[in-house]
C-alpha cells in the first residue's frame, strides 16, 4: 500500500497560492479603479483593464487546477474530523470552483455584452462571448459579478478561518499541507 500524502504537490500548491495571489491583486485592481473617476481619467480603462486581464488568467489557471485536482485528488481530512465538518469543506471547495469560474465568465459576459473587447494584457485581443449586444445584460452580469464576489469574500474568510482552527485548536497537520514553511506534527 502507498504511503500516505503528507502535503500538496508542488503544482497543487503552486496553483493554490497562485490563485490566491491574483484573488488579492483582483481587489486591489478594483478598489483602484474605483478610486478614479472612469469619464475623467484614463488610468481608469488600465486598472479596469488589468482586472479583466487578471480576472481571465484566474479562469484559466482555476481550470487547470480543476483539472489537476481530477487526477490528484485531495489529501483526505484527518479521521477525527467530524463528518458535518468534511461536508462543509468540501462544499466550500466545490463554491470556490464555482465562483473562480462564475466570476471571470460573468465579468466576461459583461464586457461582451456591453461590445467591450478585452485586450488580454496588450498582447492580443481576447475573443468576446457570444451574447447580444445589450446595455442592460451587461449591468445584469456585473450586478451578478458583484454578488459573487461578495459571497467569495465571505468564503475566503471561513476558509482562512477554517485553516486556522485546524492549527491552532485541532493541532493537527491541515495547514501544513498547503504551507511548505510550517513543520510537520507528530
Amino acid at each position: 500500500m502507498a504511503e500516505p500524502r503528507h502535503r500538496y504537490s508542488t503544482v497543487s500548491l503552486t496553483l493554490h497560492w497562485g490563485l490566491a495571489l491574483l484573488v488579492v491583486l483582483q481587489i486591489v485592481l478594483i478598489t483602484i479603479y474605483e478610486g478614479y473617476d472612469a469619464s475623467d481619467d484614463p488610468m481608469a480603462g488600465t486598472y479596469i483593464g488589468l482586472h479583466k486581464s487578471v480576472g481571465l488568467t484566474i479562469l484559466v489557471l482555476t481550470l487547470a487546477r480543476l483539472l489537476w485536482r481530477i487526477f490528484n485528488p485531495a489529501i483526505p481530512l484527518p479521521d477525527a474530523t467530524p463528518r458535518w465538518q468534511k461536508i462543509i469543506a468540501r462544499s466550500s471547495h466545490v463554491l470556490f470552483y464555482i465562483l473562480l469560474i462564475g466570476l471571470p465568465l460573468g465579468g466576461w459576459a459583461a464586457s461582451s455584452a456591453a461590445g467591450r473587447a478585452i485586450e488580454w494584457f496588450g498582447l492580443f485581443t481576447w475573443p468576446g462571448l457570444p451574447v447580444p449586444l445589450d446595455r442592460d445584460l451587461a449591468k445584469t452580469f456585473i450586478t451578478a459579478h458583484g454578488t459573487g464576489v461578495k459571497v467569495l469574500y465571505v468564503l475566503i474568510g471561513l476558509h482562512v478561518l477554517g485553516a486556522l482552527k485546524h492549527h491552532f485548536v485541532n493541532r493537527d497537520n491541515v495547514l501544513h499541507r498547503m504551507l511548505p514553511f510550517i513543520r510537520r506534527r507528530p
